[in-house]
């Protein structure tokens, strides 16, 4: 460890290939510990973590293989994107999209060949571990913020640790199969999963480096005078 908070910020991204090196549960319990320095509103901390590894993590990915295959499908309790998301956030998803299935070599016109890419979030990507992050369904739109306050932080010491991390909102699809495995109580929302381990350097998924919009298109300046 040792690495400036500037080269994790940089280093940091959604990685879609790790390899099956396992990670100690203690690290990750570690990691999980000190992303709790992270900023809350009121100090609420409203964040609720679990790690799966080991055979749990195998049985999950074992389960959810025979849930796709049978095409088992659940009610998801929020929705990851807006109804009619506008520009220029609908160009960006569809922009990211496209340049990650072009690294993988999958056309437009091949939605199987896409359908089958995108049944490997529910494998983690190969990742040995991840963790499961869920709210209590009292909580509003601060505390949610507080939630991805957290993860940022626990993806940068992550990153610092040497290991790849990829946040997944796909989970949300299946909040009953991941609340049971988890025995999340009634008054427990499921947020997102988080994949972690040691990235596999030869994925064509992880050349992918995605885009940033220039600062000009978001960034505003209120000041007096000069600095």
């Amino acid at each position: 460890m040792g690495m400036q908070v500037a080269e994790a910020v940089a280093a940091r991204r959604s990685v879609r290939g790790f390899v099956d090196t396992p990670v100690a549960v203690d690290m990750l319990r570690e990691l999980a510990r000190a992303a709790a320095r992270a900023p809350s509103g009121g100090n609420l901390q409203p964040w609720h973590v679990h790690i799966v590894a080991g055979g749990a993590m195998v049985r999950l990915k074992a389960a959810m293989a025979g849930k796709l295959l049978r095409g088992d499908v659940e009610i998801a309790e929020y929705a990851v994107y807006p109804d009619g998301l506008g520009e220029p956030y609908s160009a960006r998803r569809s922009d990211v999209g496209e340049a990650l299935y072009a690294r993988l070599g999958i056309p437009r016109a091949d939605r199987q060949a896409r359908r089958r890419w995108f049944a490997e979030n529910f494998r983690f990507f190969g990742a040995p571990a991840a963790y499961f992050c869920s709210v209590d369904r009292g909580m509003g739109p601060p505390q949610w913020s507080d939630l991805g306050m957290y993860l940022q932080t626990l993806m940068l010491l992550a990153v610092d640790a040497g290991l790849a991390t990829c946040p997944q909102e796909c989970w949300a699809l299946y909040p009953d199969t991941i609340g049971r495995l988890l025995e999340l109580p009634e008054g427990r929302m499921l947020f997102c999963g988080v994949a972690i381990g040691v990235e596999d350097t030869q994925a064509p998924a992880n050349a992918l480096r995605s885009e940033r919009a220039p600062v000009e298109e978001w960034l505003s300046v209120v000041a007096d005078g000069e600095g």
